[in-house]
């Protein structure tokens, strides 16, 4: 909705009376003050201000830390945690009280928002409970389940641009501590709205008296975290990056506690550090995110280069390669998805364990012959972990974009720690069994053939641009993709086979090789995921199946920017 002149000063003039953020309010008196002097710049940044509402969704809150409606603040949130706090008590079972477990990590204003949550959701008779310092946010998705609340809340951005924050939702109870889906997610925007619409957040009820978390539940987490592991003497050299995030300290401490030697890490991205200093983007996906992880293994002479995003929910991982430029090469969401899956099955073969493997629908369908082959069922998901971390029977999970879920039973979200260690222990006993991760993967291939994957995004700042790609690949389907015949195209939107519903297409093409288009659902993009297969006697097909895909996809979305 586009608001007229008026409209946009007063909902600003109505922000700014119930804004308790000094800087953001002043953010906003400054626009007013510049608009309704005829500044017709400051008049349109208010507009992108109010214009719309930061939509609450199955992935919570996420946006930039400024002022208005469209942006994260404590007014936004103030907003979320009331409706939230609505939500939790309708939901109530007669006579027990709802209860909330409150992460952050150390982006800026993490803190100030988890405390936020915490008085609100006690002023609203929620019994609240913070997390005692900056965790990780699989601490959080573990907490929910051990305390045995009601719901969690983690205040972070992931691996979003350091101006960003956020707010995940997670429920506990029978979701078992798993991210927020459908109906949830409406049904909280709704009493969220309705807050907003009522009411000033500078007077909602709130109160002190919330509890905090004893250190016992970080010390549960490393505990439930090691345990699966055997303690194993490994003689590889490690070097880790925390990416200025809060996954160092809990790293260690598991680590430790499983019996594995000391890793070196990137001391000027161990710490927390919210201006994420030596990164313009805080996600081991982005190029240039790991080069001084780089240059700290080669000094090392490392065998491994680890690496979680800044909330250390997700896990990358490089081994040395003389034929890269840096002198490692970053594997692939999906070789490590293949090699941690390869790794559970064995693991469930030996112990005689039936289950399920599982991975999202953009992820490569190179897990379902691992599965097959290893007796195992097999699922496919709609995109993210609130969707994978759902499977009943689940034994190992992920996504491609670095999410890995290896320990089920202690968190059901991905997890980029417990992901690491159990990397360590598969590359270690690579190791004792005279090869290394590079061998695993060739291993891989001579068992379940060649498989390549590739991404193709699509970063955009006018965000109708999306929906005008996805019109005309619905409108005008493409009849070749990289020179291959398409035999046949999935539309999700309306649902397909046992998935709910979803902005996605997927293309089948003559040769096996298999496109899936769908805008992000956290960033400005729309992404297409390219898996290729090819036979042992041609290992380099895969490879150049996926740049043939890519160079065409790229000229069809070309071609409907510039109409």
């Amino acid at each position: 909705m586009t608001l007229d002149r008026d409209q946009v000063l007063q909902a600003a003039r109505a922000w700014a009376g119930q804004d308790p953020d000094d800087e953001t309010r002043t953010e906003i008196e400054l626009l007013l003050k510049d608009a309704e002097a005829g500044n017709e710049i400051a008049l349109d940044e208010l507009h992108e201000r109010f214009d719309t509402r930061l939509e609450f969704g199955t992935a919570g809150l996420r946006g930039r830390i400024e002022a208005g409606s469209a942006r994260m603040n404590r007014v936004l949130v103030s907003q979320a945690a009331a409706g939230l706090a609505a939500y939790l008590i309708e939901r109530a079972a007669p006579g027990q009280t709802a209860s909330v477990v409150i992460g952050y990590d150390g982006r800026k204003n993490s803190r100030v928002f988890a405390t936020d949550t915490a008085e609100i959701m006690a002023g609203a008779g929620v019994r609240a409970i913070l997390l005692p310092r900056l965790l990780p946010t699989p601490v959080l998705a573990f907490a929910v389940r051990h305390l045995d609340a009601s719901a969690g809340v983690m205040v972070t951005a992931s691996h979003n641009p350091p101006a960003d924050n956020g707010y995940k939702v997670y429920l506990g109870d029978e979701d078992r501590g798993s991210q927020i889906v459908s109906p949830a997610d409406a049904d909280i925007a709704a009493h969220i709205l309705r807050v907003a619409e009522t009411g000033n957040v500078l007077e909602l009820p709130r109160s002190t008296s919330y509890d905090t978390a004893p250190e016992e539940v970080v010390d549960a987490y490393v505990a439930a975290t090691a345990g699966p592991v055997r303690s194993f003497d490994s003689p590889l050299r490690v070097v880790y990056t925390a990416m200025h995030g809060v996954g160092w300290e809990t790293f260690s401490r598991v680590i430790d506690a499983a019996g594995y030697p000391p890793v070196e890490p990137v001391v000027e991205q161990r710490d927390p550090d919210a201006a994420f200093p030596t990164v313009s983007f805080p996600n081991p996906e982005e190029p240039g995110a790991l080069d001084l992880a780089f240059q700290a293994a080669r000094d090392a002479h490392a065998d491994l280069v680890i690496a979680n995003d800044p909330d250390a929910d997700r896990f990358s991982v490089a081994i040395p390669d003389t034929s890269a430029p840096a002198g490692f090469r970053q594997l692939t969401g999906n070789e490590v998805g293949w090699l941690l899956g390869w790794h559970a099955a064995q693991q469930a073969e030996r112990d005689g364990v039936d289950g399920v493997l599982a991975c999202s629908i953009v992820s490569s369908p190179a897990l379902g012959e691992v599965a097959k082959a290893h007796g195992l069922r097999f699922a496919e998901t709609l995109t993210g972990f609130k969707w994978v971390s759902r499977v009943p029977g689940l034994i190992f999970g992920y996504e491609e974009a670095l999410g890995y879920l290896v320990n089920p039973g202690v968190v059901r979200d991905k997890d980029g720690i417990s992901a690491a260690l159990a990397f360590l222990d598969l590359a270690s006993e690579a190791h004792t069994a005279g090869t290394d991760v590079a061998g695993l993967l060739e291993q891989f291939a001579s068992t379940f053939g060649v498989y390549a994957s590739g991404q193709l995004s699509i970063r955009v700042t006018d965000l109708s641009i999306i929906g005008r790609i996805m019109a005309a690949l619905r409108d005008q389907p493409p009849a070749e993709l990289g020179g291959v015949k398409v035999e046949q195209i999935d539309d999700l939107s309306d649902g397909f086979e046992q998935l709910p519903p979803t902005d996605a297409l997927r293309f089948h093409l003559a040769d096996g090789s298999r496109v899936m288009a769908r805008p992000s659902g956290t960033e400005p993009k729309l992404k297409f995921y390219l898996d290729a297969r090819s036979e042992q006697s041609e290992p380099e097909a895969a490879a150049h199946r996926i740049e043939a895909l890519r160079a065409d996809l790229q000229r069809i979305a070309d071609e409907v920017i510039a109409r």
